[in-house]
């Protein structure tokens, strides 16, 4: 008789939403989230185990001024009026939260991978995205776990700039999202999902 596997890690995935309206009333410290943060992205694989993604954690005026960055930089690239005030009322729901992680990729660590492996050259720039994607989902899904609202936001490269002039950010460091974090103040939709048949092949031979 075959055993009943586990699904209490699919259960927690399914928990790790987008959500998009949050607050900033957390029961947790700033220091207490910071150190989750740094675990989840610390126990997440990379390729070589290169360990290439990067990651500021903000809070409080910090936080609320990558949301103004945005939102000014939005303005040159938004057609109209109407259209920029619900840009803006978005960008206000994620300033709204309780802080933003920055994610980056360090394009020296890649560098030098490929110099050092050059049989896979090719290939470093790809796992770089694969190891970044692990370190998100790791991140979102351990904030899920303790009841923190996220969403993940792709406003590179338009903020890289005014991101970099602002945060000091360390030459080498690329900016490849923006998750704001808070309070879960309205829960995400039902999630909707394609036909199996066209998505996966089971071959057991």
């Amino acid at each position: 008789m075959n055993t009943v596997v586990d699904t209490t890690y699919i259960d927690l995935m399914k928990k790790r939403r987008s959500i998009r309206k949050i607050g900033d009333q957390l029961t947790f410290g700033t220091h207490e989230i910071a150190d989750l943060i740094e675990k989840a992205i610390k126990e997440s694989p990379t390729a070589f185990n290169n360990q290439s993604t990067r990651a500021m954690i903000l809070f409080g005026q910090s936080s609320d001024k990558v949301w103004e960055i945005t939102a000014d930089r939005l303005k040159s690239e938004v057609s109209n009026a109407d259209a920029y005030a619900a840009t803006k009322a978005k960008l206000n729901a994620f300033k709204a939260g309780f802080g933003t992680i920055l994610f980056f990729t360090d394009r020296p660590t890649i560098a030098q991978n490929e110099k050092q492996f050059a049989l896979y050259a090719d290939n470093f720039a790809d796992w770089a995205e694969q190891g970044l994607g692990g370190a998100q989902l790791s991140v979102w899904t351990a904030l899920a776990l303790n009841q923190i609202g996220a969403s993940n936001q792709h406003y590179n490269p338009l903020i890289d700039d005014q991101v970099k002039q602002a945060f000091d950010v360390p030459n080498g460091w690329v900016l490849r999202s923006e998750m704001p974090f808070g309070s879960i103040e309205e829960t995400a939709a039902a999630k909707d999902y394609i036909d199996d048949d066209s998505r996966f092949k089971i071959i057991a031979d």
